[in-house]
């Protein structure tokens, strides 16, 4: 599958994947800043992309900034739609007590490119099963 990138900067990385069979791709800063603690901010990577057909693109967090600086991807996933040709940019929430300065060139999360389907939406009437509506726990947490 073919996913084709375009730089809008020259300081700009393509997404690379750190080793061959790994699911997604890393993502990368084109700026500086400085996320300050217990807020978010929108980081740009400089890139575009176009996606192939019935697919997405999830932009997730990296465990390691999550684990070690608390940073993480604020609507994990965001989605990247097939037809969008815009900039990515990577809203990134510091939930630690510690600002967090983000450098150019820097990995800020993945990419990773699934497929899709489009339904076709009814209105009706729902089979009825064993778990019902049944939920949040409703399974037990043991």
């Amino acid at each position: 599958m073919k996913v084709i990138f375009e730089k809008m900067t020259d300081t700009a990385r393509i997404p690379e994947y750190a080793h061959p069979t790994d699911s997604g791709m890393d993502l990368f800063a084109d700026e500086n800043c400085v996320i300050p603690a217990g807020e978010r901010k929108i980081v740009s990577t400089g890139i575009r992309v176009q996606l192939p057909p019935n697919t997405e693109g999830q932009v997730r967090s990296k465990s390691g900034l999550a684990l070690n600086y608390g940073l993480m991807v604020l609507n994990s996933p965001g989605t990247i739609d097939t037809n969008y040709r815009g900039e990515i940019k990577v809203i990134i929430f510091n939930s630690s007590k510690t600002d967090y300065t983000v450098e150019k060139g820097q990995k800020i999360a993945q990419l990773v490119v699934c497929p899709f389907y489009t339904c076709e939406i009814e209105l009706g009437t729902l089979d009825d099963t064993d778990r019902g509506e049944g939920g949040f726990g409703s399974t037990g947490l043991k």
